[in-house]
């Protein structure tokens, strides 16, 4: 009886086992599933590399380039796309950024809050998830025009209709607002997923609100009553300061660092030069930031002619900060918004706090701190001084700003198009006679997406770097 009652208890403890044999490869450590905060932090990230990439031919990401289309930079080498011989992509926003907002926003969703508190919690979550949307999308359609929109993150459609640019921006704006109002400061969202404003509410606030000034800006010479009523509903309500600015803060160690930083110091790219016109104009300013903003060359700072073969030792290049790693990229600056409410008051639109003369100060003021530059008597110059400052307030706000914006080079060659100023030129034998209005949009789409692709560059005027946007009438 003993006998059989082990051999009993051997049988129950074999079935045992036998029920759970599949758990026995699972391993604990990984994770099964991500959280709606990874998606978003991820998002993020990827948004900050695509601002800060570089390249000399355009193909890595659909903004590498644009700080070379601003003339604040040069290739010494390779020049086909300071000439304009450049290939898009636009893959990386809506594959790395706007898809995984959208995994976000569906995990959130899913999400049961258990009182007010975790719904107002959710509610902020998909607040700040809208935003990003936001500001990705914008830029989409501020450099291509008419974009997949409406069907563009349908993984069952691989050949989406693009929506027209114009009714995208005002959907975007009313989506702001909306977002704008779901926000509750007082209330956390992401926690430390936040990787811009570490789980600050309140200052995401002052980001979108900031973000709808400048969109209504930017449309206002188009849509000149959207672009009034964006202005005058959040001019009080925009940054204040430096610490503000919505930046992206990159860490000291791989793989978080700068990608420029990567493609700086640690690829050893020596295919950057400092651009004439930009390096001209400072040293006309005797403006101190040069010294911030690029490498002297015996004590002289020495722009190359822009999109030529040159020499690179000859020429000044990014300075020392640019190769280090952790440097900031930044999605939108107190220096901006300080330059947009100054425009905003030559508009003769209501609601700003100072006058366009102080909050032009304050713009160049809020750049030199940003960068620790003593600010001297550099606002006393008759050259930059807003009185005395040369040409009519477009050319006054124009060129200071295209100094403020180095290192945001799509920001820069954004309001270059927009404000027409500095007077920028094609250089000799360039593939269009022009600095570009626009980018191409992917060669892919050509292939992949023929009657959408086809059906938008008749839209827009065709799909031509020298096609001016809706938003782009001066």
């Amino acid at each position: 009886m003993k006998r059989i009652f082990i051999i009993l208890l051997a049988l129950t403890g074999t079935y045992s086992c036998t029920q759970d044999l599949e758990n026995l490869n699972r391993n604990t450590k990984d994770a099964t599933e991500a959280n709606g905060g990874s998606f978003f932090a991820y998002s993020v990230k990827e948004m900050a590399d695509i601002l800060q990439n570089i390249t000399y031919g355009g193909s890595g990401n659909p903004f590498s380039i644009c700080r070379h289309f601003a003339q604040h930079i040069s290739c010494n080498t390779y020049n086909e796309g300071t000439n304009y011989f450049a290939q898009f992509n636009w893959s990386s926003l809506y594959s790395s950024v706007l898809i995984n907002l959208e995994e976000s926003r569906k995990i959130i969703d899913m999400y049961q809050p258990i009182d007010e508190a975790t719904a107002q919690e959710k509610q902020n979550r998909l607040a700040l998830i809208e935003i990003m949307n936001i500001y990705a999308y914008a830029r989409l359609v501020e450099s291509f025009g008419d974009i997949p929109y409406t069907e563009a993150l349908n993984i069952d459609n691989v050949q989406p209709r693009y929506d027209d640019g114009e009714t995208v921006y005002v959907d975007l704006i009313n989506r702001l607002n909306t977002a704008i109002g779901n926000l509750t400061p007082t209330v956390g969202a992401f926690g430390t997923f936040d990787l811009l404003y570490g789980d600050n509410v309140a200052l995401w606030l002052k980001f979108a609100n900031s973000l709808k000034l400048q969109m209504g800006l930017r449309v206002i010479d188009a849509l000149p009553e959207l672009g009034a009523e964006a202005v005058q509903s959040t001019v009080s309500s925009v940054f204040s300061s430096n610490a503000d600015n919505a930046e992206f803060q990159y860490l000291e160690t791989t793989p978080n660092t700068n990608p420029l930083w990567s493609s700086l110091a640690v690829g050893n790219r020596q295919d950057f030069v400092a651009a004439e016109p930009l390096v001209d104009e400072m040293n006309r300013l005797n403006d101190p930031r040069r010294a911030v903003y690029f490498s002297d060359v015996s004590g002289d700072f020495i722009g190359a002619p822009y999109g030529q073969p040159v020499e690179y030792n000859r020429y000044s290049h990014f300075g020392a900060l640019f190769y280090t790693p952790a440097v900031p990229a930044i999605f939108l600056d107190y220096a901006t918004v300080e330059f947009l409410l100054a425009e905003a008051v030559e508009r003769g639109l209501t609601g700003a706090p100072a006058d366009a003369e102080t909050h032009y100060n304050a713009a160049i003021r809020a750049s030199f701190e940003y960068y620790g530059v003593a600010l001297g008597d550099y606002l006393e110059q008759p050259a930059v001084a807003y009185q005395t400052a040369e040409g009519s307030w477009k050319q006054k706000i124009g060129m200071q700003k295209w100094i403020a914006l180095f290192n945001q080079g799509y920001e820069a060659w954004t309001e270059y198009r927009r404000l027409d100023y500095p007077l920028l030129v094609a250089p000799p034998g360039a593939f269009v006679d022009v600095v570009p209005r626009r980018l191409l949009y992917p060669v892919s789409e050509q292939t992949l997406n023929e009657a959408s692709w086809s059906a938008a560059a008749t839209a827009i005027g065709g799909d031509l770097m020298t096609t001016k946007l809706f938003w782009d009438i001066y």
